[in-house]
């Protein structure tokens, strides 16, 4: 049986070379080196190429490689890993299995950085709300592949990510650590695809980096500062974006809940706004209890929609309002804390100015989840009637009615 070396793969002219067992070294005139397999199959001679001639010499990197894919998934064979793909494709052959669909399932092509993470937002998205997902692709192409999006997937490593880091770690952190975080995300699903046999080590990925400031928590007002913020804002003229701020401040709401707000959750009667499940971060229903400046402030907003759909609707027929038209009130009013921060305003004066109150209910009223998975279990209410104490001692407290929120908390004292 004739054999073939791999000093004579190397030195081989241009031609036909048989190697053995069906096996042949086919040299092009430019030098170009091939596998091909000739096998029988359904009684009809076939010719299959099996890949690329790899004439570099072995080293650790082939050897990761080699352990990571199978032999089907490897297209540029030395001479002993074409010999035994080939022994694997006569087999499935003698079985009656056809070796050139058997070859090309399993083949493997390792994408980009920047195609992964597109495969990655496709297939994890699924399971996202819209607007994480959103963010999650606009952050990467905005930062992360400009730098490495072309690498391929499975050259990613941590000096990689570090340095496309780098421009913005210390500029914006909080978006920094989200991107890190993202990053790990695309690889990971990499990983599961067998595009890459590992993940990163995150504290390599920081190496290099500056130190970032302790931080993350969103600016806020001072309670005490939030009454005289409302009066100032209430004697501006009326806008949407005014109103919508207020609004947001009196129920202690998250943005994106009041932005996506509509008459038809509201119930004037009972006071109440009922926010779905898919408006609310939990993804849980939540009723507010509304106080009466709220109430007022709907009032004031209804001529922006005469009282049918979005309550505070955005600039085109139909929209929601921008987030940024609830910061642009801030920034006009020279203020430099952040809508959600009013949460913690109000979680802040909660905690000093209602201390009869149960913290359960303030991390209600925020719409948090409380407790242990068996106390919620065992808690079948929503202490909706607490709240409503409590949200409307915080609109008097924002009215700068103080002897009606002492009066309350005396109330709620005695009743303790």
């Amino acid at each position: 049986m004739p054999k073939m070396t791999a000093l004579e793969v190397r030195n081989a002219k241009p031609g036909r070379h048989t190697v053995g067992e069906g096996l042949y070294l086919l040299v092009k005139p430019s030098g170009a080196r091939s596998w091909v397999l000739r096998i029988q199959h359904m009684g009809k001679r076939r010719d299959i190429g099996i890949g690329s001639v790899n004439l570099a010499p072995k080293s650790e990197t082939d050897k990761e490689a080699t352990e990571r894919l199978s032999i089907m998934e490897m297209n540029c064979l030395r001479l002993e890993e074409a010999k035994e793909k080939a022994r694997a494709l006569r087999k499935l052959g003698k079985a009656g299995r056809d070796p050139v669909a058997e070859r090309d399932k399993q083949k493997v092509r390792i994408p980009t950085f920047a195609e992964a993470m597109k495969d990655a937002h496709d297939e994890l998205g699924k399971g996202w709300a819209p607007k994480h997902a959103a963010a999650f692709l606009a952050s990467l192409e905005a930062h992360i592949v400009p730098r490495i999006g072309t690498a391929r997937i499975d050259t990613v490593d941590e000096a990689m990510v570090r340095d496309a880091l780098a421009p913005i770690w210390s500029e914006k952190p909080a978006m920094a650590r989200k991107l890190r975080v993202r990053i790990g995300q695309v690889l990971g699903y990499a990983k599961t695809r067998k595009w890459r046999s590992t993940g990163l080590d995150a504290k390599e990925m920081r190496r290099g980096l500056a130190k970032q400031g302790r931080g993350g928590n969103f600016a806020a007002m001072p309670y005490r500062d939030v009454p005289a913020f409302m009066a100032a804002q209430q004697a501006l003229p009326a806008t949407v974006g005014r109103l919508a701020l207020l609004f947001t401040i009196l129920t202690a709401a998250r943005s994106g809940e009041v932005r996506a707000a509509t008459w038809e959750q509201i119930d004037m009667d009972a006071k109440t706004w009922t926010r779905p499940a898919a408006i609310m971060k939990m993804k849980v229903q939540h009723v507010v209890a509304l106080n009466e400046a709220a109430l007022a402030i709907l009032e004031r907003a209804k001529p922006y929609s005469n009282g049918k759909g979005l309550i505070f609707p955005g600039a085109k027929p139909g929209a929601q309002m921008s987030d940024m038209t609830l910061t642009k009130v801030l920034r006009d009013a020279g203020e430099g804390c952040t809508v959600h921060g009013f949460r913690s305003s109000f979680r802040d004066w909660a905690a000093e100015l209602m201390p009869s109150m149960p913290a359960m209910v303030a991390e209600m009223a925020l719409a948090h989840s409380v407790g242990t998975a068996t106390e919620r279990a065992y808690l079948r209410t929503d202490l909706r009637d607490m709240r409503r104490l409590l949200m409307q001692a915080w609109g008097e407290f924002l009215e700068g009615e103080g002897a009606k929120v002492l009066a309350l908390k005396s109330r709620d004292a005695s009743a303790a």
